[in-house]
């Protein structure tokens, strides 16, 4: 693995961190400890920023009180609760992206074309508050930021022990050897006082003295509580699914909506998945000035993002559908035996997988058996989900509309006992 480590202001910077919003009824230090026994012992630093905690290790190059450059980053850029950020550093390049004041990304790369295609890949994602990257990069909308300038010239948020233990075993040890060594020089006068001393002490005061200890000891323990976590309930992914036909006309509705010509620009593809509907334009004649003007009217509240000049692409977020319990009592060699039959009578090819996902809340899992089937049809997305009226537990992942050979590709899942 590539050492996370970089210099900023002639400091060295941790990165690489694995960040995760702090549990609640946590405190930092006890929720890295959870995180690092659970997924990897090695990660025994951490750090706190904005109810998040982010674990590091030494097999990563990290150090205890190093500075963390993520944190250090979103504070330089606190007018930004979302950012997409790749900076210049060293012989490589250290991308962070914070969504809504939590952070997706803190790594360092040395591959300027790794680093591209990762910044290319989240660049896909709407809403970011500002797009930071090097000029050479060329990406749409990104301004060039020297990391230098972001992050304060007095870091303060470094990395931690996660365990007390060795952050207290090193004065630990000179405390012992300290007190062996005063034990050598005074072993003869600390003998003549054990044999001459006699015993003063009031029984009550010593009986007195001995609760008072014993009630601080109780309070400290108290306030250094660990109050563990509420366990969840896990939910299962077909508590909630909305109607398959409902659904499909959603997404027949939402690939219309990008499909409204644009004078110089042609639609090549349009897909529905989980949250959006994105449609891919390419440029015929049409200019970016036009595009932005014709869509604006004819494509309301939808984002726009230039892949490059001559290609756009077209985000819509879908409504929220009423959803529903259903799952199909069936098993699943039954449940692919009868979808088989089907698209047989209607001369269609399919493909048919079946995997079984595990649902956890950390505590207690269950598995789900689920049916993948993809399919490629001339039907309409509402008229091709009615292949699947004799199924319960029925969802359409994906659907894809082809401008070229005018073919629908369907994704849909169907739950089973």
């Amino acid at each position: 693995m590539v050492n996370q480590v970089i210099h900023i202001n002639k400091k060295k910077y941790a990165v690489g961190l694995l960040w995760q919003p702090v549990g609640s009824g946590f405190s930092g230090r006890a929720y890295a400890h959870s995180l690092s026994k659970n997924i990897d012992k090695k990660l025994n630093l951490y750090t706190e920023a904005r109810a998040m905690v982010g674990l590091g290790g030494h097999g990563l190059g990290h150090r205890l009180n190093m500075p963390v450059a993520a944190a250090e980053v979103m504070n330089g850029l606190s007018e930004y609760s979302s950012f997409l950020a790749s900076f210049v550093v060293d012989n490589g390049f250290y991308m962070v992206a914070v969504r809504n004041g939590v952070i997706l990304q803190d790594k360092f790369f040395i591959d300027q074309v790794e680093a591209r295609q990762e910044y290319a890949k989240l660049a896909q994602l709407p809403d970011w508050g500002v797009f930071i990257a090097p000029e050479e990069w060329a990406m749409p909308r990104a301004i060039e930021r020297d990391i230098t300038k972001v992050v304060s010239v007095t870091p303060r948020i470094m990395l931690h022990a996660i365990s007390r233990l060795r952050t207290t075993l090193w004065p630990i040890v000179v405390l012992l050897i300290f007190v062996m060594v005063l034990m050598v020089f005074f072993r003869e006068p600390i003998k003549q006082m054990g044999k001459n001393k006699t015993s003063n002490i009031n029984p009550e005061l010593a009986a007195e003295y001995k609760k008072r200890i014993e009630e601080k000891n109780k309070e400290l323990d108290a306030q250094y509580e660990i109050v563990k976590k509420e366990i969840q309930p896990i939910v299962l992914p077909y508590d909630n699914l909305p109607n398959p036909k409902e659904r499909a006309e959603l997404c027949y509705k939402a690939i219309a909506f990008l499909m409204q010509p644009v004078a110089g620009w042609n639609q090549t593809s349009v897909e529905c998945n989980d949250k959006y509907a994105i449609a891919q334009i390419k440029r015929k004649f049409g200019t970016l000035g036009d595009f932005y003007l014709l869509a604006a009217d004819a494509m309301p509240h939808s984002f726009v993002q230039e892949r490059d000049e001559d290609n756009v692409v077209v985000t819509a977020v879908l409504p929220k559908l009423e959803t529903y319990a259903s799952i199909d009592e069936r098993d699943v060699e039954s449940v692919v035996r009868d979808v088989t039959t089907l698209f047989q009578m209607l001369n269609t090819s399919v493909e048919i997988n079946t995997v079984v996902d595990t649902i956890t809340n950390g505590v207690d899992s269950v598995n789900v058996n689920v049916i993948e089937i993809q399919a490629q049809s001339k039907l309409m997305p509402v008229n091709f989900m009615e292949i699947f009226d004799t199924f319960d537990g029925v969802y359409m992942t994906r659907c894809v509309w082809n401008m070229t050979n005018r073919i629908w590709n369907y994704e849909v899942i169907i739950y089973a006992k």
